[in-house]
């Protein structure tokens, strides 16, 4: 298990490497240095002389990926693409390109982004896996077709409905909770109480049909049959086997998840006023920050890595049979 979770590591350098070299590419593609500091020192008229002092203060001074100006290993190493990336590789963000410490920013933006994305994650995983137990313990019957009808029709509607619809029912019409915004401590739970049970509520028509399926798979097996024939019941030997054997796939599914408890909702944060990662990663692309958006991109990746790592960890957890050279 050592020798492959060292090996899993190493492959995570060039994936990572390649994200960020895809990153750079594509936002260089859309911005050069140049309009970057037109748009971030927001003057009507702008000097060459004002441009070049605001690429060498923020490090845009030097060329992308080859200069052409140096000599031997210099034309690879004296590039903004690898000064920049070797400091993200030690987890060194650097400064905003409007001057915030982006660690900083990270690790206090970080807590609303949980407090959203873990209930969210942790209830919604409950809801969909108990429902998708109940359809399959009555399948085939009106209460097993009901709920694949209610699932479909779940599905069609988009997400921003659900959220504009809980706003104005919830905040608006009855006054149960705050419309937008957040607050630390004890009262949080009053403005993260709607974004959540919007968010389980939105992702219950697919988590529903996924669960149901991967559990009719393992309805028919032997192993069923023989603890049928033991005398379980049927909702035992659904809860206690069959969700046992269904735990791979599921674990595969909740590596998707992993990044963004940490990296948080974009469009929930946004609509909610949530100051967590998402919204930050929202705002530092409507506002052009280049450092942020290589930050979080970044970031994500290494999350999503080791997610991936985990979720093979768990593999092993969940069945024995499972083993890793």
């Amino acid at each position: 298990m050592l020798k492959y979770l060292i090996r899993r590591l190493l492959y995570a350098i060039p994936i990572l490497i390649g994200v960020n070299l895809i990153t750079f590419a594509l936002f260089f593609m859309v911005n050069t240095p140049d309009d970057m500091a037109r748009i971030h020192l927001g003057a009507k008229q702008t000097t060459p002389e004002m441009i070049a002092a605001w690429k060498q203060a923020h490090g845009y001074d030097k060329p992308l990926f080859f200069n052409g100006n140096a000599e031997g290993l210099d034309t690879l190493t004296d590039t903004l693409f690898f000064q920049q990336s070797v400091r993200l590789f030690t987890f060194d963000f650097g400064l905003s390109d409007s001057g915030r410490d982006i660690g900083a920013d990270i690790q206090q933006r970080m807590w609303p982004s949980l407090a959203l994305a873990l209930p969210t994650f942790l209830l919604g995983l409950w809801v969909n896996i108990t429902l998708a137990l109940v359809a399959v313990l009555f399948r085939y019957s009106r209460v097993d077709k009901t709920a694949l009808v209610a699932a479909v029709l779940l599905m069609s509607i988009s997400g921003l409905f659900y959220i504009i619809g809980g706003q104005v029912l919830f905040s608006k019409v009855l006054h149960w909770v705050p419309i937008s915004g957040y607050q630390p401590g004890a009262d949080a739970w009053r403005f993260l109480i709607l974004p959540v049970l919007i968010g389980v509520f939105a992702g219950l028509g697919a988590g529903l049909r996924w669960y149901r399926t991967l559990f009719l798979e393992e309805v028919n097996k032997d192993y069923v049959r023989t603890a049928r024939a033991k005398g379980l019941s049927e909702w035992r030997t659904l809860s206690r086997h069959v969700l046992r054997n269904g735990l791979l796939p599921i674990l595969t599914g909740v590596v998707v998840v992993i990044p963004t408890l940490f990296m948080g909702s974009l469009v929930m944060e946004s609509f909610f006023g949530i100051p967590g990662l998402g919204s930050y990663t929202i705002e530092a692309i409507q506002g052009q920050d280049f450092a942020i958006v290589k930050a979080m991109v970044f970031l994500g990746a290494v999350l999503y890595i080791a997610g991936l790592i985990l979720t093979d960890i768990a593999y092993a957890w969940a069945d024995p049979r499972v083993r890793f050279k």
